[in-house]
C-alpha cells in the first residue's frame, strides 16, 4: 500500500516548526507553562493553533464559540486572530486552569475580546439558543469531554451561521478510534461522532492529521 500522509517522527516535526511556526512569544510562554502542570497533554499543538488563527482569518470571523479552554491556548491564538471588535465566548468547567487561560489573555492584550463562562457547556449553549444568538457565531472549537461530543456538536450547529466552521479535536484519539480492540467510552463516543459527521449532509467536511486530528464542518 503506497504511502499517502507522510509520518511525522520528532525531527521532521522540528523542522516543519523551524519553517513555518510565526509564534508570539506570548503564546510561547502559555505553551511552556501548560507544560509543567497536571493534564499538560490536553493543550493543542502550537502548529494546530497557527492553522486555526488562519481559518479564522479565512472566513472573516468575528464571533467564535468555544467549548473547552483549558489553560487558554486555543482562545488565545484564536482571539489574537479576531479583529478588535471581535468576542470570543469561552466554555469550561475548571476555574482553576482557566485562571492561567486569563492571565495570558490579558498578557496578549484580548482579555477584552474573551468572555469565560465556567460550568457545563450544555447549559450555556442552551443559554446562548435561548438568548437569540442562533446563527450569530462564525466558528466554533470543540476540545472537550469526549461523551459530550454529539451534544456540542449540535448546539455549535444551530449558533453558527451557514458558511461557519466548526472545529473538533482529538478525533483520531492517539490512533485508538482504528483499534477495535480499545472500547473504553471516550474512544467509543468519539466513534460514534466521527460516524455520525462522515453522513451529516447539514455540513462539508475534512479531517485533518494534525496534532490528535482535527474535524473541519463547514455548515450548509
Amino acid at each position: 500500500m503506497s504511502l499517502n500522509t507522510i509520518s511525522m517522527g520528532d525531527t521532521l516535526l522540528s523542522y516543519l516548526r523551524q519553517v513555518s511556526l510565526r509564534e508570539q512569544e506570548v503564546l510561547r510562554a502559555l505553551r511552556e507553562e501548560t507544560c509543567r502542570l497536571p493534564n499538560a497533554g490536553m493543550q493543542i499543538s502550537p502548529e494546530q493553533g497557527q492553522l486555526m488563527a488562519l481559518l479564522v482569518q479565512l472566513i472573516q470571523a468575528r464571533r467564535v464559540l468555544e467549548i473547552g479552554t483549558f489553560t487558554g491556548y486555543s482562545s488565545t491564538v484564536m482571539a489574537l486572530a479576531l479583529p478588535p471588535e471581535g468576542e470570543l465566548v469561552a466554555c469550561d468547567v475548571s476555574d482553576e486552569y482557566t485562571q492561567v487561560a486569563r492571565k495570558y489573555w490579558k498578557q496578549a492584550g484580548v482579555d477584552g475580546k474573551c468572555r469565560l463562562h465556567l460550568g457545563d457547556a450544555r447549559e450555556t449553549l442552551r443559554q446562548l439558543l435561548g438568548s437569540g444568538a442562533q446563527g450569530t457565531f462564525d466558528l466554533a472549537f470543540i476540545d472537550a469531554d469526549k461523551s459530550g461530543y454529539l451534544e456540542y456538536y449540535e448546539g455549535c450547529l444551530k449558533l453558527i451561521r451557514p458558511g461557519g466552521l466548526i472545529l473538533v479535536d482529538n478525533v483520531l484519539w492517539g490512533g485508538q478510534v482504528a483499534d477495535s480492540s480499545v472500547q473504553d467510552s471516550d474512544t467509543e463516543a468519539i466513534r460514534r461522532f466521527n460516524t455520525m459527521l462522515s453522513e451529516d449532509s447539514r455540513i462539508d467536511l475534512s479531517l485533518i492529521p494534525i496534532g490528535d486530528g482535527l474535524t473541519l464542518a463547514r455548515k450548509r
